[in-house]
């Protein structure tokens, strides 16, 4: 999974195509536990690039999407918001996969 490096970085990723951001932080036991899961999903939906943005150092794109719980996703296509999977709760597996094929194709 890429990591975002910058805002301006963000705002080209977003541009182009599906991504789906994974907001985390290292501290964050919740996200720690499905990142061993997180290859195998990006490697079952290979339609989405999937960005992983560090809550800790990017806190204004976590406000600019209204992420405030962590592990969260938001989906996007060509730049519009397609869908969000975003709360403080734990996910599993199946949770996430659910939230991706519940977005429009």
């Amino acid at each position: 999974m890429k990591h975002l490096e910058s805002e301006a970085q963000l705002q080209e990723i977003l541009q182009n195509g599906k991504t789906i951001l994974m907001f985390s932080a290292d501290w964050c036991p919740d996200c720690r536990i499905i990142e061993p899961e997180l290859p195998a999903i990006e490697a079952k939906y290979k339609e989405y690039e999937f960005i992983y943005v560090d809550r800790d150092q990017f806190i204004d794109v976590c406000q600019q999407y209204d992420v405030f719980g962590i592990p969260s996703f938001v989906a996007f296509s060509e730049n519009e918001e397609t869908g969000r999977f975003v709360s403080k709760d734990r996910k599993t597996t199946a949770e996430i996969e659910s939230f991706i094929e519940s977005l429009p194709q």
